[in-house]
């Protein structure tokens, strides 16, 4: 039975999400536009939210918040609420993926969530008024959760300030997280955040 319903009319959400843990926290319900009008407010919206949507609610932030490669971005709230104009963008980095992989970019966005989801993370302990770090396994929620942020602050340092808009940043990150490529910054702090957890163990 075919689906009526493809992401932006376009494609299809006949996508199998390989990795068995996160794959209870992917929703791939079909919808043409990724937005569920905040109808969906209980404890598990996450979960109930297609995959796309939060992507697209991940890039509308002020920047990285953070100091990140010894500069701090900031967007000045330049996506910050223009949920519209983030949803085109999304569309028009998926058509970039689509012409660049000639694949399904609903899977090239699923293939780079579980490529770049940490499996382990440090916390804090106190013990004997002592603080140091542990390892901990990192929950499926919250692993989809960080693969969906490095990928979109990804996007953002790569467009700020430069050439490249950031649909084509967007584009480019997703599919180098897709392939495992070193290149890609999330696959990068994947590596990173499970580097500082296996020596903290």
């Amino acid at each position: 039975m075919e689906v009526k319903d493809k992401l932006f009319n376009k494609y299809g959400y006949d996508v199998d999400v390989a990795d068995e843990t996160i794959r209870p926290y992917i929703n791939l319900r079909p919808s043409v536009m990724p937005h569920t009008f905040g109808r969906i407010g209980t404890r598990k919206s996450k979960v109930q939210k297609n995959v796309v949507e939060l992507l697209v609610n991940k890039l509308m932030r002020g920047g990285t918040g953070s100091k990140i490669g010894g500069k701090l971005i900031r967007t000045h709230g330049r996506l910050q609420g223009k949920k519209t104009r983030v949803i085109s963008i999304v569309e028009e980095a998926f058509d970039i993926i689509h012409e660049k992989d000639k694949s399904n970019p609903i899977m090239v966005l699923v293939k780079a969530i579980e490529n770049s989801s940490p499996r382990e993370d440090v916390t804090r302990v106190e013990y004997g008024g002592t603080r140091y770090q542990v390892a901990v396994d990192v929950s499926p929620k919250r692993r989809v959760d960080m693969a969906l942020r490095n990928v979109s602050m990804a996007a953002i340092m790569s467009a700020f300030n430069k050439k490249a808009t950031l649909s084509e940043a967007l584009a480019n990150e997703l599919i180098l997280a897709a392939k495992g490529d070193v290149n890609s910054y999330a696959i990068k702090r994947r590596d990173e955040v499970e580097r500082i957890a296996r020596s903290a163990r």
